[in-house]
């Protein structure tokens, strides 16, 4: 179940509790001979994604339309037709801005049906991709709304996304998650409605998709992986109305990495080849080395050594042809080292302890953010003690654990106790040191 956060929006419109539509809810029912005692308990439950039963969607548009003066549709509350409103395309772009403006503003209010909803699996995690590599395309993204939207606007869009992004890296994405959620509402809900032609359309999708994805890393990044999927989803379809199929294939290689997380590893498999695949020839060679490195580590999850090795040699060979500045803003994760590191984590899955030595070594000594150096610390110190290199690898985690200091970051606090954990198993003095400078760490709450 995914929340209803089109409902949710038009409660607040209406200036309605839970409790009052409920209440409102069981007197239009009366009215029509049906015996309704519907509490603020089953509201959230419809909240949270559950389908009302028999005519009761059609009574909470007659309470709304009441309310505010206007028609109000099944669609308005999603509540449509099962399986007549579940593509992406099914209602029209216009019904997906809605749709995704309404999400924004649940988060930013903290609505828990939203924060807490699980990320999707199976067919529902599917489609979306399904439905960015396949026709049908949006043949004209303009609109006609009240401003209109000029390209002073889409580079404050594109300044946004880089001002957040680094933020992201420097402080985490439980840190600026409400702050780039509160621009998307305040800054990019009011311009996807507002009026542009379709080569401005096209430009205003792709810079807000830009902002939509690191939204969804934010949130993945403060564990609400629901949430973060569905931001996820968003920014793909903002990719394909942007006619940017490099766009596109950036944002299937954050789901091809929560998919990892989550330890979808088949997925992670099929989500890369999808966006190697359909983004062909716009793929840069900076995004094609981080999808295959991606897909290396899924394939060595499986225990398939061979498919992992070829995976590591195609991804080395596009690590090689990066020219800075050749690439899109949005690949600027991919730094030097980033492929080392992913390929290091392979190869330990995959046994190989010495050549995952000088991969992580490698990544180590390369200049990166302080973000990136936290993790590649954490696999050199975690692979320093699988070698036997207790000293070594002590003193790696004590520099990973100072990196660290001023991030909040869900994921980098599991790369902390996975080391940690590391250290006490081998137990040596120096190992107890370092593991309770991460307790400190650990114990400031996010």
């Amino acid at each position: 179940m995914q929340p209803n956060t089109l409902l949710d929006a038009i409660l607040d419109e209406a200036g309605i509790s839970h409790a009052g539509l409920a209440a409102h809810v069981n007197q239009a029912g009366r009215a029509r001979g049906l015996a309704l005692r519907y509490e603020h308990t089953a509201v959230a439950r419809w909240l949270k994604g559950q389908r009302p039963r028999g005519q009761v969607p059609d009574l909470i548009c007659d309470v709304l339309a009441g309310r505010l003066q206007r028609t109000v549709t099944l669609d308005d509350i999603g509540l449509g037709v099962p399986g007549e409103a579940t593509s992406q395309h099914g209602a029209g772009l216009s019904g997906f801005v809605e749709r995704a403006t309404a999400l924004w503003r649940s988060d930013e209010q903290q609505r828990p049906h939203v924060l807490g909803a699980p990320a999707v699996t199976g067919t529902p995690a599917v489609m979306p991709v399904w439905e960015w590599e396949n026709p049908p395309e949006d043949v004209d993204v303009s609109r006609g709304g009240r401003h209109r939207v000029s390209m002073a606007d889409i580079e404050m869009l594109r300044a946004a996304r880089s001002h957040y992004e680094q933020l992201y890296r420097k402080a985490g994405g439980i840190a600026t998650r409400a702050r780039i959620v509160g621009f998307l509402n305040a800054e990019a809900a009011p311009l996807l409605r507002g009026s542009y032609t379709d080569a401005t359309g096209r430009q205003l999708h792709r810079a807000t998709g830009g902002l939509v994805a690191i939204a969804g890393i934010c949130a993945y990044d403060s564990d609400a992986h629901g949430l973060a999927q569905r931001y996820f989803h968003q920014a793909l379809r903002l990719a394909k109305a942007s006619g940017d199929q490099g766009l596109g294939a950036y944002v299937i290689a954050l789901l091809v990495n929560q998919s990892l997380f989550m330890r979808e590893y088949r997925q992670a498999v099929a989500f890369a080849e999808a966006a190697l695949r359909a983004a062909g020839k716009h793929i840069t060679p900076a995004l094609a080395a981080d999808l295959y490195a991606m897909q290396a580590k899924a394939y060595a999850h499986l225990g398939d050594g061979t498919s992992a090795l070829s995976c590591i040699r195609r991804a080395e060979q596009a690590a090689e042809r990066i020219r800075r500045g050749h690439e899109p803003d949005e690949t600027g994760y991919v730094q030097p080292g980033l492929v080392n590191v992913q390929v290091a984590e392979a190869l330990l899955s995959l046994g190989d302890l010495t050549a995952a030595a000088e991969h992580a070594a490698a990544a180590v000594d390369t200049p990166a953010h302080d973000r990136g150096r936290v993790h590649r610390l954490a696999m050199l110190s975690q692979i320093e003690l699988r070698q036997g290199n207790a000293d070594k690898a002590v003193h790696t985690a004590v520099e990973m654990a100072e990196r660290s200091r001023g991030m909040e970051s869900m994921r980098l606090r599991d790369r902390l106790r996975a080391v940690r954990e590391h250290l006490v198993r081998n137990g040596c003095a120096g190992t107890r040191e370092a593991a309770e400078l991460i307790d400190g760490a650990l114990r400031v709450p996010l």
